[in-house]
């Protein structure tokens, strides 16, 4: 499988060894600083599948963006 990103059909069920190679990919890419989102988008994949794979492939999952809402300023 050259690239996988190119022949996945939405909703195209992915098995086997296939599904090993993509996980790869997308871990590479998540630890190199994509998002989840952007994955599922380049991919023609939901987010929830993407997560799983990442999930399953053993990768670091980075917690959510944004404001820290349990940070409190003393003054």
């Amino acid at each position: 499988m050259a690239d996988s990103s190119t022949d996945l059909g939405k909703g195209k069920r992915i098995t086997g060894g296939d599904r090993t190679t993509l996980a790869d990919e997308l871990k590479k890419r998540y630890d190199g600083g994509e998002s989840i989102r952007s994955l599922a988008t380049s991919t023609n994949r939901s987010y929830g599948f993407v997560h799983r794979l990442l999930s399953e492939s053993g990768a670091t999952l980075r917690s959510r963006g944004g404001a820290n809402r349990n940070s409190k300023k003393t003054a």
